[in-house]
């Protein structure tokens, strides 16, 4: 019979902590959530996206017009017969697309103005720029 006397007061003695852990759960879950909202942009329009073409070194068109503070996808399509490297600084963007291939950048809102972006595979040869209004 002392046995279960000591249990039960073992059980007792720990069914304060029982409210404190749930808090501290609900506490990381919602910091661990609203952590990945902040984190993951949300695109205006998940069809629409500016196209640019790579060929004979050149980016065509060499300056897309998108509208600011708002995110949106750049669709890059090498039609040339090196791989290229679609980069940008200020955008902080940098990927490979072989020849024939087309990739998605996808590019959060940025505030009014120009952004350049090059082919950093071949410098010099082809400049472009995204201008958003």
């Amino acid at each position: 019979m002392p046995r279960r006397t000591r249990r039960k007061s073992i059980e007792s003695d720990r069914s304060h902590l029982k409210p404190i852990v749930f808090a501290k759960s609900i506490a990381f879950a919602t910091a661990a959530i609203a952590s990945i909202a902040l984190c993951a942009p949300t695109f205006a329009s998940d069809g629409d996206a500016c196209e640019i073409h790579f060929s004979n070194g050149r980016f065509e068109p060499a300056q897309l017009v998108v509208p600011a503070n708002t995110p949106f996808k750049v669709q890059v399509t090498n039609s040339d017969t090196a791989a290229i490297e679609f980069e940008s600084f200020e955008l902080h963007r940098e990927r490979v697309v072989r020849p024939g291939q087309t990739i998605t950048v996808l590019i959060a809102p940025v505030a009014p103005g120009s952004y350049k972006f090059f082919d950093d595979f071949h410098h010099g040869a082809a400049e472009g720029s995204i201008l958003a209004k």
